[in-house]
């Protein structure tokens, strides 16, 4: 059911990626260039190679997850596992932290960097998320023509938390983005409760299908655990 990111192959050089990146911003995204719902259709999966190939005629966004070891238990007995940030978005759907890459930015990194300070305020400044980081990229066959572009970070409790504390501040809180959320990775005993209520909110494009798929390929939840979840919640397949 969950086909993992596509392998990547050797990125483009960054100084070549302003070329494949239109200065507007598609139809249908928000007021400040971020991917709308209805921008996103039906996706594949694409390496970095692949989808920096594609041609001036698309636009490329990049989010990113990011988590930390989580020892504590709910409850005294339901094990955490780890804590993984999601945000509330301004249009009341789910998604990452992250964002449009502008031609300015020069590299798909540089443009997700920027998003994660407007977005997580100054503490996201010491991230700096890379190449390294990166683990797959979606391209919606629509009108639009988006690239999602999907990386992962772990850090440290103390770092999530003070990602956390310090995201208040951030340029874009109480406007394109209303609050952190931690991602529940546990089902609790009625077999809903945790991670299959959560999947059955909304979420914004592919953000549903991205949370699933590095939850398994990082290994921050059993694959089987995964697939009970997604199916408890009523969107699964």
């Amino acid at each position: 059911m969950f086909q993992l990111f596509a392998t990547f192959r050797s990125p483009r050089p960054a100084a070549q990626l302003s070329a494949h990146v239109p200065l507007a911003p598609p139809t249908g995204a928000g007021p400040h260039g971020r991917p709308e719902a209805a921008a996103m259709g039906e996706s594949r999966l694409l390496s970095r190679a692949e989808a920096l190939e594609l041609g001036p005629g698309w636009r490329h966004a990049c989010h990113a997850l990011l988590c930390a070891p989580c020892p504590g238990r709910l409850f005294g007995r339901v094990p955490l596992r780890h804590a993984v940030l999601m945000q509330m978005r301004f249009d009341g759907r789910l998604g990452f932290p992250g964002g449009f890459v502008d031609p300015q930015d020069g590299s798909l990194e540089a443009g997700l960097n920027r998003e994660l300070r407007e977005e997580l305020g100054p503490g996201a400044a010491p991230l700096s998320l890379a190449e390294g980081d990166y683990l797959g990229a979606r391209c919606e066959e629509t009108p639009q023509r988006l690239v999602a572009h999907f990386y992962a970070k772990r850090l440290s409790l103390e770092q999530l938390r003070a990602l956390e504390a310090g995201a208040t501040k951030a340029k874009d809180h109480g406007l394109e983005v209303l609050g952190l959320v931690r991602v529940p990775l546990y089902t609790l005993r009625d077999g809903a409760g945790g991670l299959p209520t959560f999947l059955s909110n909304s979420f914004v494009g592919c953000a549903r299908e991205q949370l699933l798929q590095a939850l398994g390929a990082l290994g921050l939840v059993p694959e089987a655990e995964l697939r009970r979840a997604d199916a408890a919640s009523g969107n699964g397949p």
